[in-house]
């Protein structure tokens, strides 16, 4: 694509300006993202490839089958100028400027066809490479206009109540939104249920339902049900629009290979012009091969010499890799990111609310002389009182068991140990082993270190008389988490968690899920000590986490990747990639798109020198026409390229696992 001053623009995104109903600054959402809007260009330019077309193939017909070959030259050229206007334009200016671009080499080779009595050639050296720009762009345009689908997700109007009746005015206010429709801007639901089709953000497949009190978000579909919403941000601040900036954000950073790429072509193409220039010369005064000929080679080098497939190789690729990702829920804000994930020897998760839902559940309940009916309901009973994490934990369990509760009388709580209180005349204990130091009835000792080896936070209810029982909770663990670190151990990724936890509970949940490598009684500046050892001892490491608490450690990795930070400004700016959902099993998924985004990157850089040097090879001993330079070593190895990028967006790797 061209800049405004005429060069070739050097990131390989597609080489032709677009001809847009709107121009870059205009209010049009499409183009505040850089995308086009496609329509106009199509028509534009198959009117022209039409026209060219058919003045090429009459040129072609009156130079050869003809005794008018000057008549059949002014077909030619005028075919050349039509289809090549806008290179031989860029190439001009270029050349004016000492900038040796790839519109330089073409309109060089095409100049120099016409020269040496080859105006076919020529034509068709300017007709192949037009169409090969256009392909191009459409293609690699995919990739672009994901964005601005992003943006067609979120309605400009928005239907509100004011007065006591419905109105089509701009987002604000309380909206209305049917079954059906899609839901404007964030807010949250005040009136009404419904299942929401969050796909669009979040990549989940099953809907979400929605009731009052509940977070909606801009481009979500409302299914079955009437909602009303209280806008609570305005467009610029939604979240499809802040997903829309960060993938266009990330377009615009390189990754290591891009960057290498675009100083390999800053001094490639002068390169590429002395050689061509050495073969004008070098051949005739060694080798007496004839002038014009040894011209016509060098030609046909500056013509497969063109880097485009070399250039866009990397670019596309990422561009591909990191629209995929946005579909699905992950939000990549620079290329380099995506590139180290899929280079990184070791992933690094913190333990609550990454690898674990930070939520406590009640796993046993065990009696000694009372049935555990009973623990239970004494143990909800003195809990009925408390807002600890646990008793919110033992209060879920009894009401799921049918549990009744109890009046309780003199209530005491004792910090940091446990709570008293009387039930039926009664005195009843419940809380850690501290409250029972003093107690000589030893026979829940080995019940209660059972439960303690795996992990669990025991709590334990008595009487004055000794314990009645233990109730023993743990976080729960994701559902997916074992099978993610599976998936990223079979890749040959190590896998290590850090935890503030106390490395009881720590090495249980690693060993349960089936963690390398594990770390506890860490402090956040801990973490980050870890990250910078497990740096130096592997190399890249990916950080894992919920994108608050340890935003220090997801700073200093390589890669920080923040779980469930929808809605998190905190999280998204703190992150190099941001997991809009609480779903673990993205991680292996973003790890499996980079490795695949990594692997066609190499496969087009490679493909893209071996087939260029080969048809160089076979130029400088004249085995191939300027034409077939063209047709084979840059358009078709453009498409090539861009066609195997697209592969990273199919089913295989375009859908989480």
């Amino acid at each position: 694509m061209y800049d405004h001053d005429g060069d070739l623009r050097p990131n390989g995104s597609g080489r032709r300006r677009a001809v847009t109903e709107h121009e870059e600054g205009s209010s049009c959402p499409r183009c505040r993202v850089g995308a086009s809007h496609g329509q106009v260009v199509g028509r534009r330019e198959i009117a022209v490839f039409g026209v060219s077309g058919v003045l090429l193939l009459a040129g072609v017909l009156v130079e050869y089958f003809t005794p008018y070959p000057f008549a059949g030259t002014a077909l030619l050229l005028a075919a050349a100028v039509i289809s090549g206007y806008d290179v031989l334009k860029a190439g001009f200016f270029a050349l004016i400027r000492l900038r040796f671009s790839i519109a330089v080499l073409i309109s060089i080779a095409a100049a120099g066809a016409f020269l040496t009595g080859n105006p076919a050639e020529g034509a068709t050296v300017l007709y192949l490479y037009a169409v090969a720009e256009f392909l191009e762009e459409y293609a690699a345009g995919r990739a672009e206009r994901s964005i601005t689908s992003l943006l067609d997700l979120a309605p400009q109007t928005a239907r509100v109540r004011r007065d006591g009746g419905e109105t089509i005015v701009t987002v604000g206010e309380i909206a209305i939104v049917r079954p059906g429709d899609t839901v404007p801007l964030d807010g949250i639901v005040v009136a009404g249920t419904s299942s929401v089709d969050q796909a669009a953000i979040t990549g989940e497949s099953v809907p979400v339902a929605k009731e009052v009190g509940d977070g909606v978000y801009a481009g979500t579909r409302n299914l079955d049900g009437y909602l009303e919403v209280r806008v609570t941000k305005p467009e610029k601040e939604s979240t499809i629009a802040r997903v829309a900036a960060l993938v266009a954000e990330a377009q615009a950073h390189t990754s290591p290979t891009e960057a290498f790429i675009e100083r390999f072509s800053r001094y490639y193409t002068p390169a590429v012009i002395l050689l061509a220039g050495l073969l004008v010369v070098v051949p005739p005064l060694a080798f007496s091969v004839p002038f014009l000929e040894a011209f016509y080679r060098a030609l046909i080098l500056l013509v497969i010499a063109c880097p485009c497939a070399l250039a866009i190789s990397t670019p596309v690729s990422m561009v591909s890799g990191i629209t995929t990702a946005a579909h699905n829920g992950v939000l990549i804000k620079g290329r380099d990111s995506l590139e180290a994930v899929g280079l990184a020897q070791v992933v690094v998760f913190d333990k609550t609310g990454t690898l674990t839902t930070g939520r406590l559940e009640v796993d046993d309940v065990v009696g000694f002389g009372v049935p555990e009916a009973e623990v239970l309901a004494v143990a909800a009973s003195l809990e009925s009182r408390s807002g600890h994490p646990i008793a919110e934990a033992i209060r879920r369990r009894a009401e799921e068991e049918g549990a009744v509760l109890r009046d309780v009388e003199e209530f005491v709580s004792i910090a940091g140990r446990g709570v008293q209180g009387q039930i039926g005349g009664a005195a009843y204990t419940l809380g850690n082993v501290a409250l029972f130091a003093d107690s000589d009835d030893r026979a829940w000792r080995a019940a209660y270190d059972r439960l303690e080896s795996e992990g669990k936070t025991v709590v334990l209810a008595g009487t004055a008389s000794g314990v009645i029982g233990l109730i023993a909770l743990s976080d729960v663990v994701k559902k997916d988490a074992e099978n993610t670190v599976a998936a990223l151990q079979a890749r040959g990724i190590r896998t290590v968690m850090l935890t503030g936890d106390n490395e009881r509970v720590g090495e249980a949940v690693a060993r349960r899920i089936g963690i390398d490598e594990c770390h506890a009684g860490l402090l956040p500046e801990d973490k980050v000590t870890m990250v910078e050892r497990l740096m130096d001892r592997y190399g890249l490491v990916v950080m894992v986490g919920d994108g608050v608490n340890d935003a220090p450690a997801l700073a200093r990795a390589n890669v920080g990747v923040a779980m469930g930070a929808i809605g998190s400004d905190v999280a998204i700016e703190a992150a190099d990639i941001v997991v809009m959902e609480d779903d673990i099993s993205r991680v292996a998924y973003l790890v499996a798109l980079s490795e695949k985004t990594v692997s066609v990157v190499r496969q087009n850089v490679i493909a893209a020198l071996v087939v260029k040097l080969g048809i160089a090879g076979l130029a400088v001993f004249g085995l191939v026409t300027l034409w077939m330079a063209v047709a084979f070593g840059d358009m078709g190895l453009s498409l090539a390229v861009i066609a195997n990028a697209l592969r990273i967006g199919r089913p295989d790797t375009g859908n989480p696992p």
